[in-house]
């Protein structure tokens, strides 16, 4: 489960007055001034009625000034933005807007809360009643587009009063800067993997074997045939007799996700809700991917690489390390360049050297040559377990099977079985050297990783 901690901070302030001269006549008023000129046509036979035109506008003015005296000043009012729900991609975002004006008749406000493009397209005006000192509060829902960290802007308010010819225009200053999260898969999927998880926990449990892994469970006195490398010296000391260390299998192994920002991830697929880069699916399927492993006892660790490293974190367990993963993902960025693969694997050898998992999300460049990626994997392979993980969008495929109907078609169908045949040799040449390989669409990519891991502790393969 995702920790509410992570919710943005709810912000208020109180309004301040919106330019110089920050009121103006409703639709209402100038529709009574339109009214008047109706004296027009009586003052056409007889002049005298023209002076009726001047009194019935002079009439109206004077009623909505002192209409407008009795709104209250834009200090008066408090505006709140709460955040209901985590911000990311694909689930509703809930937000409350809250106004409480301290004045003495009831208003009519339309408020209009300053959200960037990636929140809301078209921001849209949302209308209250305001009871003095009364707290109003509405909501409204939307659902972000990209990942990071946004500035969310001001609240905008127009305020009348029930007679409703003058109106106030103020503003709150409610800026703040929220951040959208991967999405979070949360959800009955989510929860039986979790369930899988643990119950093939418990069977390692049940089956494991001691003296066979190197990781240290109690002592116990020594017996004939036990290896002296297991003596543990000091405690033999101390109780004046040999004392032996006894090992059980390791049951908890480092995992670590291999995320790649290069260009080819910012490819854009189609979503339930709008289109996402590959990046963003990624994201995705690395968080879900830490909440499993960490939720199976595992240690989990993150590298997130462009041409540089982005985001590091060493593998660690419990509830802050999905936290931090979570940050660390959010701010994940894609980049125009090609990313440098073999730097990471270098980074990754140099900070894990025992075996551990790694899952590598990426999407291989077609080239002639020997690829980076494959000699990334190459050089990992040799001391860990990889699971390649390769995205590919569905049109490729579907172009590579298409009947041609004329040359052009015919050339783009050749380019396309080119690329498919291709990757298909690369994932080839990873199984022979011993990687797990996977290729999925990105919208299925969370669920075949999912159960891949857990088939890789169900056959307790590291």
């Amino acid at each position: 489960m995702i920790s509410p901690t992570i919710v943005a901070e709810p912000r208020s302030s109180s309004g301040v007055r919106l330019g110089r001269f920050s009121f103006g006549l409703t639709g209402r008023a100038l529709g009574l001034l339109l009214l008047g000129t109706l004296w027009l046509v009586p003052a056409f036979f007889v002049h005298r009625f023209a002076w009726a035109v001047l009194i019935w506008d002079a009439t109206v003015l004077v009623i909505s000034l002192i209409d407008g005296l009795q709104l209250p000043a834009p200090s008066q009012i408090e505006g709140t933005r709460k955040w209901m729900s985590v911000a990311a991609l694909e689930s509703e975002t809930e937000v409350e807007l809250s106004i409480v004006q301290h004045g003495r008749y009831l208003l009519f406000c339309r408020l209009l809360d300053d959200l960037p493009a990636a929140f809301l397209e078209t921001p849209q005006w949302l209308e209250a009643a305001c009871y003095p000192n009364v707290p109003s509060a509405l909501r409204y829902t939307f659902v972000p587009r990209a990942r990071g960290d946004h500035a969310a802007g001001k609240l905008y308010l127009r305020y009348r009063s029930s007679v409703g010819l003058l109106e106030r225009w103020s503003m709150v200053d409610l800026t703040q800067t929220v951040r959208t999260y991967p999405a979070t898969g949360a959800g009955i999927g989510q929860s039986l993997f979790l369930a899988r998880s643990r119950q093939i926990e418990l069977q390692l449990r049940k089956q494991r074997q001691r003296g066979l892994g190197r990781e240290f469970e109690a002592l116990r006195e020594y017996r004939q045939g036990d290896d002296l490398r297991d003596v543990c010296w000091k405690a033999s000391a101390r109780r004046g007799a040999p004392i032996t260390k006894q090992y059980q299998t390791e049951r908890s192994q480092a995992v670590w996700l291999l995320l790649d920002a290069g260009r080819l991830l910012q490819a854009r697929v189609g979503g339930r809700v709008g289109p996402y880069t590959k990046l963003d699916y990624a994201t995705a399927t690395a968080l879900a991917m830490a909440q499993l492993a960490l939720v199976s006892g595992d240690r989990v660790g993150l590298l997130a690489y462009g041409r540089e490293t982005q985001q590091l974190i060493a593998p660690a367990r419990g509830g802050t390390q999905l936290r931090q993963i979570m940050e660390s993902l959010a701010l994940v960025r894609g980049e125009a360049a090609e990313a440098d693969h073999l730097r990471a694997t270098v980074t990754l050898n140099r900070l894990q050297p025992r075996r551990s998992l790694v899952l590598w999300l990426t999407d291989p460049a077609e080239t002639s040559m020997q690829p980076e990626v494959a000699e990334g994997a190459a050089q990992l392979m040799r001391r860990h377990l990889v699971l390649f993980v390769a995205m590919e969008q569905r049109d490729l495929r579907q172009i590579a099977a298409a009947r041609p109907d004329n040359p052009q078609q015919m050339f783009t169908a050749a380019a396309a079985q080119e690329m498919v045949r291709w990757r298909e040799l690369l994932l080839a040449r990873l199984r022979q050297r011993g990687a797990l390989t996977l290729e999925t669409y990105p919208e299925e990519m969370t669920y075949l990783v999912l159960n891949r891991y857990l088939e890789i502790k169900e056959r307790a393969m590291l």
